[in-house]
């Protein structure tokens, strides 16, 4: 009973803290943003504009939450759950220290990736609910990327499963602890990277929502609480797919021995995954978005090829015990 206590007060910790990371990107990448273009960014809301997020929310709270009376109503509603439920259940599985996550699942990487299948769903309702040309060509486009990039990122993550024979989060992790898989598998991890971006929806793979093309996609007719709803769903996107490339490549909590003892595990863990959400933010303002039919092709003609090579090879290395072993 005490235990079951702990694991509940565990998890209840873990969403209060996710909410409100994911607030605080929205600051971090308008900084970061201006820093990189050379321009101020936020710098009016509290010391160095850190309230912007503060500010933006009590916007997106006061706005109408309006229902379009052409809409689907249940299913308008219940999509933006969708996709924060999805993406705040695969931190379920997500091991952020040696004695932190709510569940060692031997499943854990096909719970992650199931999750991240059914997420799509959020987007696609959204824009067939909506009842509008724009939100559904957004879905549709949503739904041929995602289960397009989806593919190569089940097989790029092989390789690692590959080589410690597990699905289980913590002991790939553990696994790491002679050297991290970036070493091995770095095809594999530039596979997952690409494909975690065009899952994520981020630029320059954000061509569901592109503006200039779909005024704003799936969630054109989203304002208020459920608009707010998918922001949170992206952005925990984000930091999510930033810690299971931490998990799976960079060795999740574990750091070389010299430096292991400068911070507790969950900080390094919380530094390497900052550093990769700084990386998603960069190519935000660094790279132009493809057509729409570049991007699939793109990933049929080149990753899917590049990512059964990658598997391949590490199967041989594995067998004959070459460095892959």
């Amino acid at each position: 009973m005490i235990e079951l206590v702990f694991k509940l007060l565990e998890i209840v910790l873990i969403i209060a803290l996710l909410i409100p990371i994911a607030a605080m990107l929205v600051w971090v990448e308008r900084r970061m943003i201006g820093i990189w273009q050379d321009r101020l960014g936020p710098n009016r809301v509290g010391p160095i504009g850190i309230l912007q997020s503060v500010a933006d929310l009590l916007k997106i709270l006061g706005k109408e939450d309006w229902v379009p009376p052409f809409s689907d109503r249940l299913v308008f509603i219940l999509a933006p759950v969708i996709g924060a439920v999805c993406v705040l259940m695969s931190f379920a599985v997500m091991p952020f220290s040696p004695s932190i996550g709510v569940s060692d699942l031997n499943i854990g990487l096909l719970f992650f990736l199931a999750m991240a299948s059914l997420a799509v769903y959020s987007v696609v309702l959204a824009g067939w609910a909506s009842n509008s040309k724009y939100a559904l060509l957004g879905g549709m486009r949503a739904a041929a990327q995602t289960v397009s990039y989806e593919v190569f990122m089940g097989l790029s993550v092989m390789g690692v499963v590959l080589l410690t024979g597990t699905f289980n989060l913590r002991e790939i992790v553990l696994a790491q602890q002679e050297g991290w898989f970036i070493q091995t598998q770095f095809v594999g991890f530039i596979i997952f990277l690409i494909a975690g971006i065009a899952e994520s929806h981020r630029l320059p793979f954000d061509l569901p929502e592109a503006e200039t093309e779909l005024t704003a996609g799936f969630h054109t007719e989203y304002s208020g609480l459920k608009f707010a709803l998918f922001f949170l769903g992206e952005y925990l996107g984000v930091t999510l797919i930033s810690a299971m490339s931490v998990v799976l490549f960079f060795g999740g909590w574990l750091m070389p021995e010299p430096l292991a003892s400068w911070l507790p595990p969950l900080l390094w863990f919380i530094l390497k995954v900052f550093l990769f959400v700084l990386f998603f933010i960069l190519l935000r303002t660094s790279l132009p978005r493809p057509r729409f039919d570049q991007l699939l092709s793109f990933g049929w003609k080149y990753m899917l090829p590049l990512a059964l090579f990658n598997l391949l090879l590490t199967a041989v290395f594995k067998l004959t015990g070459g460095f892959y072993g």
